[in-house]
C-alpha cells in the first residue's frame, strides 16, 4: 500500500470514528471528495516538489495548518514540543522568557516574564517580532517561531522588533534556563503586595504561602492587599480557579461553554476567604491574559476587589491538550469562558473599575509660598514647641533618577487601598 492510501485510510478512519460522522452522514460523499483532494495534493507534493520532503514533516505540517487556520491558539505539537510544554507548565523551561501569539503573520508579544532575558531587554506587550536572526517570521507557524527562539543556554538570538510607530529595531538576547517563581510578595507599611507572574502548577501553593506570611508579619495591622496581575500571560485554568477561591467565600468563579450544551461547566468557590473580607486592589494591563482575566473578572463581578490599571488582553477561550498516543498532542480551542455575571471577554478584555495609565512621575519645582507661620505676629502652635523641620531638597538629578523608578499604577493602588481601609475603619468606629 503506498503512502497515499495510508494517509487516506487514516483520515477516513479518523472521520468515521468521530461523533460528527454520525450526524453528518448526508455529507459523506462530499467529505470523501475533500479527503481525496488532500490525498492527491499530498502525493503530488511528495513526488514533484523541488526538494525531497519527509512524509512525517508533510503530515505534521498539514495537521498544524489545519489547526492554526482555526484560531491563533490551536496548534499541533510533535513529541518534543509536547514534552517541552509539559516542562513549562511545571514552572521551568529553557528560552527567552516570553509569552507570544501570532498576529498578521508576525509573532506578537503577549507578555515578558519577570526576571528573564526578554524582561531585562525591555520587551513590552504588543511588540511585534518580524525577524529572527535576520530571517523573516512571515511564513512560519507560531510553533516554528517558538522553536527557533529556544536553544542552548547562553546562545544568542537577534530579534527585530516593531513597536507602535517607531522604526524597527534589533535586540540581541542570550537564552537562559527560565525558572519561574510565579508568586512574589512584600509588605509596605500596613498593606500587603502580591505579584503573580504566571499560573503554573505551583502558583496556588505559592499564593497561599504569601498571604499567610503577610498575615504573620502584619497581624492585626494588615489593612488590605494589592494583587498584581499585570503582564501575566495566564496558564493553567485550575490554578486560576484556585487563586480566585483564595479570596472568595462563595459564588461562581467561571463557567466554560463549548459547542454542545452538555459541555458547559461551572466552577464555584468553596467556603473560606483567607483575607476575611479585607479590601483588595487588583492591577491589570494589556499584558494580563487568559487565566489572569478569569481571576480579575471573578473578583470584579463579586465586588470583592477594585480593578485598577488598563484594559486586559482579551483572551476568553479555553484550550484543551489532547495527547496523540506518543505522537505528540494537539492544543485545541474547545470552549469559551465567562465571568460570573455571564460576560465573555473574548477580544474585549476586562475593563478596570479605575483606569490608570502607566506614567512617568515628574516632579515640579515650584517656589515655596508664604504660610501662616511666615506672617509677622502669627500665633504660635501651643501643642508644639518647635517647628517641624523641612526635609532637605533633593538635587534635580537625584530627584529625576528616583522619579523614573516610581511604579505609578502601583502607587495609585496603594493610595486607593489606604483610602478604602481608612473609610472602612471610620464606618466601624
Amino acid at each position: 500500500m503506498n503512502i497515499y492510501r495510508v494517509v487516506m485510510a487514516l483520515f477516513v478512519a479518523a472521520w468515521l470514528l468521530s461523533p460528527a460522522a454520525v450526524s453528518a452522514q448526508g455529507n459523506t460523499s462530499e467529505t470523501y471528495r475533500q479527503l481525496n483532494l488532500f490525498g492527491d495534493v499530498f502525493e503530488r507534493v511528495r513526488s514533484e516538489y523541488v526538494e525531497d520532503v519527509g512524509d512525517r514533516k508533510l503530515i505534521e505540517d498539514a495537521i498544524n495548518g489545519m489547526l492554526t487556520a482555526l484560531d491563533p491558539h490551536s496548534s499541533f505539537m510533535n513529541a518534543k514540543t509536547y514534552r517541552d510544554m509539559q516542562v513549562q507548565t511545571r514552572g521551568e523551561f529553557g528560552g527567552l522568557g516570553i509569552e507570544v501569539t501570532m498576529e498578521n503573520g508576525l509573532v506578537k508579544v503577549v507578555s515578558p516574564i519577570d526576571d528573564t532575558p526578554a524582561f531585562r531587554a525591555g520587551l513590552k506587550p504588543n511588540d511585534l517580532i518580524s525577524h529572527l536572526d535576520g530571517e523573516p517570521v512571515i511564513g512560519l507557524t507560531l510553533q516554528d517561531a517558538v522553536e527557533r527562539m529556544r536553544g542552548p543556554v547562553n546562545s544568542q538570538i537577534k530579534l527585530t522588533i516593531r513597536r507602535g510607530n517607531q522604526e524597527p529595531f534589533d535586540i540581541t538576547l542570550a537564552r537562559a534556563v527560565i525558572r519561574i517563581q510565579s508568586v512574589r510578595f512584600r509588605t509596605e507599611d500596613d498593606l500587603g503586595y502580591i505579584r503573580v507572574t504566571s499560573f503554573t502548577e505551583q502558583t496556588d501553593i505559592g499564593l497561599r504561602n504569601a498571604v499567610q506570611k503577610i498575615k504573620e508579619q502584619l497581624g492585626t495591622r494588615l489593612k488590605g492587599v494589592v494583587l498584581d496581575l499585570r503582564n501575566n500571560p495566564g496558564g493553567l485554568l485550575d490554578q486560576a480557579i484556585a487563586i480566585t477561591d483564595t479570596f472568595l467565600d462563595k459564588g461562581e468563579i467561571v463557567s466554560t461553554r463549548g459547542r454542545r450544551s452538555d459541555d458547559a461547566q461551572r466552577y464555584n468557590a468553596k467556603s473560606g476567604d483567607m483575607l476575611n473580607g479585607l479590601p483588595m486592589i487588583v492591577l491589570i494591563n494589556g499584558g494580563s491574559a487568559s487565566a489572569s482575566e478569569i481571576v480579575a473578572g471573578a473578583l470584579q463581578d463579586h465586588r470583592r476587589a477594585v480593578l485598577l490599571g488598563t484594559r486586559s488582553f482579551g483572551k476568553g477561550s479555553v484550550q484543551t491538550i489532547i495527547p496523540l498516543g506518543g505522537q505528540g498532542a494537539i492544543r485545541l480551542t474547545t470552549a469559551r469562558y465567562y465571568t460570573p455575571s455571564g460576560r465573555s471577554i473574548q477580544a474585549q478584555g476586562i475593563q478596570p473599575d479605575i483606569v490608570v495609565e502607566q506614567s512617568r512621575v515628574e516632579r515640579i519645582d515650584a517656589p515655596r509660598g508664604r504660610r501662616e507661620a511666615d506672617l509677622r505676629g502669627a500665633l504660635r502652635n501651643d501643642q508644639r514647641a518647635t517647628p517641624t523641620p523641612q526635609p532637605p531638597a533633593d538635587s534635580n538629578e537625584d530627584a529625576a533618577a528616583g522619579e523614573q523608578q516610581v511604579d505609578y499604577q502601583l502607587a495609585r493602588a496603594f493610595d486607593l487601598l489606604r483610602g478604602v481601609a481608612f473609610f472602612n475603619q471610620r464606618a466601624t468606629n
